[in-house]
């Protein structure tokens, strides 16, 4: 689907991630399904989370965009930004995840941008809309996640 092209993390991101020895674009990622579905995480901060996802290849029978991709892409962008807001020694756990469509798509590249809606210290939720190339909406999102003790940093030691 093409060569993934590199995730730009924010200077503070990078140093508070230095030395742990994490691959932040393959943590900060949708992982083998990402990489089947075509899914770039472009851009990540806990308080911004952009990526994209071709149609081609992530549609249902009718050869519109299924639904269960649009949910990957937004699950995707709102557990790196809840991750990111969670920190090294925070993992993010999806809870609940809800997706309304908007319109259907039968070819291009779908954007998502996730924003945060809540950011606590057990709990953040974001909101991912999801457009089309001419900026119209597709989807719209919200996925809440769970922070849970014990993240990518004291996996490492």
């Amino acid at each position: 689907m093409g060569e993934q092209s590199a995730t730009t993390f924010p200077q503070e991101i990078l140093d508070e991630w230095a030395g742990l020895g994490v691959d932040l674009p393959a943590l900060f990622s949708a992982g083998h399904l990402g990489e089947r579905m075509g899914l770039e995480v472009l851009e990540a901060s806990a308080e911004k989370v952009v990526g994209t996802l071709p149609v081609e290849g992530n549609t249902q029978p009718y050869g519109l965009l299924h639904g269960g991709a649009s949910a990957v892409l937004a699950e995707t962008l709102g557990s790196v930004g809840a991750m990111l807001h969670g920190g090294p020694h925070k993992s993010a756990v999806g809870v609940d995840l809800n997706c309304t469509h908007h319109r259907g798509l039968s070819s291009g590249l779908v954007t998502g941008v996730a924003t945060p809606v809540h950011r606590g210290r057990s709990t953040a939720t974001y909101e991912i809309a999801l457009t089309e190339e001419n900026g119209k909406r597709v989807c719209t999102a919200r996925l809440t996640c769970l922070l849970r003790d014990g993240g990518p940093a004291d996996a490492r030691g």
